[in-house]
């Protein structure tokens, strides 16, 4: 009974172990390549897979999805020999894993040296400041490249990415000082322009204030000679509405005069030569009405004294200081008072009736 068990075991054992060897689950997104006694046989796909056993075997297993590869930051010349030190990022995905595990034999390696090799390349055909804003373009060119060289690997490069660009710290000082410059620069131009800016509104302001006094000053100006005009025409017009007496207007006159002097803008001031008529007439106005009803004789005196007094009167203002315009007016109507003063007195003495035998007249 024994004899027979342990043949059974054995041949169950190697049934196992037959098809544990002949069966192979591939996961998703992995290729298995298989070779048979040494030689590539296929790749098997994702799922349940048949093998011969003993016979075949899993070469290399590979992940075929789209995987980053980060490179140490390798040191590269400019253009105008300075060094930096450049750090790349890579997205590769294998496209055939026959290839991939067959042609090459550590593509991860092949593809950081052709990078390196590459960037020499194009970094060393421009300067620093072209290296430090060109990242676009390098990219495209060492993308071109790599996916040029790792088509026959069974690779494909979808990006090329510069991560970062260092160049010397003496260079980064001198980049620091030149953008500190640039911006004082840009902060000097932005003040100069307020400035300006300021300047212009202030002008302008003030511009429109001057201009707005002076139409504020035309229009006063208008509106005061428009009143001055109107009353003169009201005066006008009364005067030849009412017939005014030639003597009153002589009187009215001699009131005139002197205001002509009171203005502060004038400094020279001109006696006319009706100033005399004017007194004439106003000394004769009062002097017919005081000797209204006088004998002849007593008449012929009053005016043979108003002609004395209007003469003395003329020699006297023509005579006159005439340093100054407020002196020549103010003596003007001292003048012309006393003219007034002297006639009325004249007349009142006049209309006084005389006593016989006095040489004054009567109080009573």
């Amino acid at each position: 009974m024994d004899a027979i068990l342990i043949p059974i075991l054995v041949a169950a054992i190697v049934v196992i172990f037959l098809v544990a060897t002949s069966v192979r689950i591939v996961p998703q997104a992995r290729r298995y390549n298989i070779e048979r006694f040494g030689r590539y046989r296929r790749t098997l796909q994702p799922g349940l897979n048949l093998v011969l056993p003993v016979a075949d075997r899993v070469n290399t297993k590979l992940d075929v999805r789209e995987q980053v590869y980060s490179s140490d930051p390798r040191p590269v010349i400019t253009e105008d020999n300075l060094v930096v030190n450049i750090d790349t990022v890579l997205y590769y995905q294998i496209t055939d894993p026959r290839s991939a595990a067959y042609e090459v034999a550590d593509y991860l390696q092949a593809i950081d040296q052709l990078t390196v090799t590459t960037l020499r390349n194009v970094i060393g055909s421009m300067d620093l400041e072209e290296t430090l804003t060109s990242r676009e373009e390098i990219n495209t060119r060492l993308r071109t490249v790599l996916d040029d060289a790792t088509g026959k690997w069974g690779i494909r490069v979808n990006r090329v990415e510069i991560k970062a660009i260092d160049p010397p710290n003496t260079i980064k000082e001198a980049m620091e000082k030149q953008m500190r410059a640039e911006r004082d620069k840009r902060a000097a131009i932005l003040h100069a322009e307020g400035e300006r800016q300021a300047k212009i509104l202030t002008a302008e302001g003030t511009k429109q204030k001057d201009i707005l006094e002076a139409q504020g000053t035309q229009q006063a100006m208008i509106l005061r000679a428009d009143g001055e005009a109107k009353a003169v025409e009201r005066v006008f017009q009364a005067v030849h509405r009412n017939n005014a007496d030639p003597k009153i207007l002589a009187y009215k006159y001699l009131e005139t005069l002197p205001h002509l002097a009171n203005s502060e803008n004038n400094t020279f001031w001109v006696i006319p030569g009706e100033l005399t008529e004017a007194v004439r007439s106003v000394s004769s106005a009062f002097a017919d009405h005081s000797t209204m009803g006088l004998p002849e004789n007593v008449q012929s005196e009053e005016a043979t004294s108003n002609d004395t007094t209007d003469d003395s009167a003329t020699a006297e203002i023509e005579s006159g200081p005439r340093n100054t315009a407020a002196a020549a007016a103010d003596e003007v109507a001292k003048q012309a008072a006393a003219a007034v003063n002297n006639a009325k007195a004249e007349a009142e003495a006049a209309r006084t009736p005389q006593v016989p035998g006095r040489g004054k007249p009567s109080t009573d």
